[in-house]
C-alpha cells in the first residue's frame, strides 16, 4: 500500500493534479510492484513565493520544483527497483512541470510493516495472514 505525497510549486488546476496523480500511481505500481487499488495519493500545491531553495524563493530563481515522497513497507523493494523509480519519477515530473530546479526531489520512505497500514490493520498483520509471493500477482491490478 504505497502512500504518495506529491508537493508541487505553483497552482496547478484540478485536471493537472488528477493527471499527475494518475501517472505517478501507474509508475509506482509498475516500477515498485504495487497495487493500484491500494495506492493513495495526496497532491499539495505550494505557491512559488512559499518555496525556498538556498534562501531564495522559486520566484527569485525563476524555476519550478516538486517533492515526491512514496512510503512503502520496508524490504518490499530492491535497490534496483528504487533506483529505477527515482530516475523515472524525476524524469516524468520534470517533463510534465518544466523548468525544474535541480533540487526537486524524489524520496522513497521504507516504513516498518508493523508501524504502517490502513483500515486499522498493519501491513505486518496483512503479510502474516496472507503472504503473496511477488511473482504470483499482477503488479498493477485495478479493481
Amino acid at each position: 500500500m504505497p502512500a504518495i505525497s506529491l508537493t508541487l510549486s505553483g497552482q496547478p488546476g484540478p485536471a493537472e493534479m488528477h493527471d499527475l496523480s494518475a501517472e505517478i500511481t501507474e509508475l509506482t505500481c509498475a516500477v515498485l510492484d504495487k497495487r493500484i487499488a491500494e495506492t493513495l495519493v495526496i497532491v499539495t500545491p505550494v505557491p512559488h513565493t512559499h518555496w525556498f531553495i538556498g534562501k531564495r524563493s522559486l520566484v527569485e530563481l525563476g524555476q519550478n520544483s516538486f517533492r515526491l515522497e512514496v512510503t512503502v513497507s520496508d524490504e518490499t523493494n530492491t535497490h534496483a527497483q528504487k533506483k529505477a523509480f527515482q530516475r523515472a519519477a524525476y524524469d516524468l515530473l520534470a517533463a510534465r512541470i518544466g523548468n525544474v530546479h535541480l533540487h526537486a526531489n524524489v524520496r522513497i520512505i521504507d516504513c516498518r510493516p508493523g508501524a504502517y497500514g490502513y483500515g486499522g490493520t498493519t501491513q505486518a498483520a496483512r503479510m502474516e495472514a496472507a503472504p503473496v509471493p511477488v511473482a504470483d500477482r499482477a503488479a498493477c491490478e485495478t479493481p
